[in-house]
């Protein structure tokens, strides 16, 4: 069966209405998140954010090793140490290599530029920080729904964004509902903001 088959046959799917819906919980989508319940509560509002990740838990799908610059976390979090961040080993050397068949060779400090240099960086995993990020968003009020991805955006008739649907859950390998058939659900938000990462 077609997903609209299915809709026809087995819906309406049932929703969830919301401020905001934001897809993709890595860095970028829960500091957005972060973000915008900091501002509503600094204008003592009431703002509804969901946060949908495709991945078993966030940061499940995130590269593991990175260096990061701590310039954007400590604007979100100025006591980001003190709320445990796990920014832990400061980067205490850069070394930049030309290789060649038989070795290499090393250049000067001084002559590198500014974006080879990470002193104040930190080594970090970047699946730990992003755990982190997500519930420092929770604790804000965040909804966060892991292990659904967004399958389809939705539109006005107008043609403006509403929001996104979860997958049908229960679909056999040649696409029949099965007994465990349950349609996908629909997140609505007055902003949609799609943070599905580097790819």
């Amino acid at each position: 069966m077609t997903p609209q088959q299915l809709l026809e046959q087995y819906g309406p799917r049932e929703s969830m209405d919301y401020d905001v819906v934001i897809v993709g919980a890595g860095p970028a989508g829960l500091a957005t998140a972060i973000r915008l319940k900091q501002l509503a509560a600094a204008a003592d509002r009431e703002v509804s954010v969901v946060v949908l990740e495709k991945g078993s838990e966030p940061g499940a799908h995130i590269l593991s090793g990175a260096i990061m610059d701590p310039i954007a976390l400590t604007e979100l979090f100025p006591d980001w140490k003190d709320k445990g961040a796990p920014l832990k080993q400061p980067v205490t050397e850069d070394e930049f290599l030309f290789l060649s068949e038989t070795g290499f060779k090393t250049t000067p400090h001084g002559l590198l530029p500014d974006c080879f240099k990470n002193h104040g960086n930190y080594i970090v995993s970047l699946g730990e920080v992003t755990r982190w990020l997500a519930e420092q968003a929770e604790g804000l009020g965040v909804e966060i729904f892991p292990g659904f991805a967004a399958a389809e955006v939705l539109y006005t008739e107008d043609g403006a964004v509403r929001g996104i649907a979860t997958g049908n859950m229960g679909i056999s390998k040649d696409g029949e509902p099965t007994e465990n058939f349950q349609l996908g659900m629909e997140l609505l938000g007055k902003y949609t903001v799609f943070a599905e990462g580097s790819r």
